[in-house]
């Protein structure tokens, strides 16, 4: 009976341990995308005409009456407010496999280190549960850009990385960022 004991201490230690390295995961990630949006925000991200990702390229794009931005893209995933869910773009039919290599380095990540539930296709999630869930994959992936492409009734979160930007004047810029 005392080795069951000290098994269940050590078990309870052990998931203690996960929860706080998960914490101060949670903590970086959301740390990182506000980091990221203040950056990324100086030459317009969230001000855009409109946006679009071209899959076949992996390009987002975004429109400003003076400029577009591009940068090579991954999707994350997908949440969906009105069925309260998250589906991993690796498990999305409709996303091609090139376009989701940071959601399956994230569920490897979340395999390996014993996290099989973030790792699930298909995740039921509240707007908190997916912000958690974003922030933790963006921490891990190491992302230097983060866009939620808000759409009819989901949402499409976007990983980028170096920004070119193109002016009406046909001059040529690029933003890049180092989260170390």
């Amino acid at each position: 009976m005392g080795m069951s004991k000290r098994a269940d201490k050590a078990e309870s230690a052990g998931q203690a341990r996960e929860r706080a390295d998960l914490s101060v995961l949670l903590l970086q990630g959301e740390d990182m995308i506000g980091r990221l949006a203040r950056a990324h925000m100086s030459w317009g991200l969230g001000s855009a005409d409109r946006w679009d990702l071209d899959q076949t390229t992996g390009i987002i794009t975004w429109t400003f009456p003076d400029k577009t931005a591009t940068a090579p893209a991954q999707i994350l995933g997908s949440f969906s407010p009105g069925s309260g869910s998250w589906v991993w773009a690796w498990a999305n039919k409709s996303i091609l496999p090139d376009m989701s290599r940071d959601a399956r380095s994230f569920r490897d990540w979340a395999e390996a280190n014993g996290h099989p539930a973030l790792a699930q296709p298909e995740i039921n999630a509240d707007a908190q549960a997916a912000s958690t869930l974003v922030a933790l994959a963006v921490r891990v992936t190491e992302a230097t850009g983060y866009y939620k492409g808000t759409g009819s009734s989901s949402s499409v979160i976007i990983t980028f990385g170096p920004v070119t930007l193109t002016n009406a004047d046909s001059s040529v810029s690029t933003f890049n960022i180092d989260i170390n």
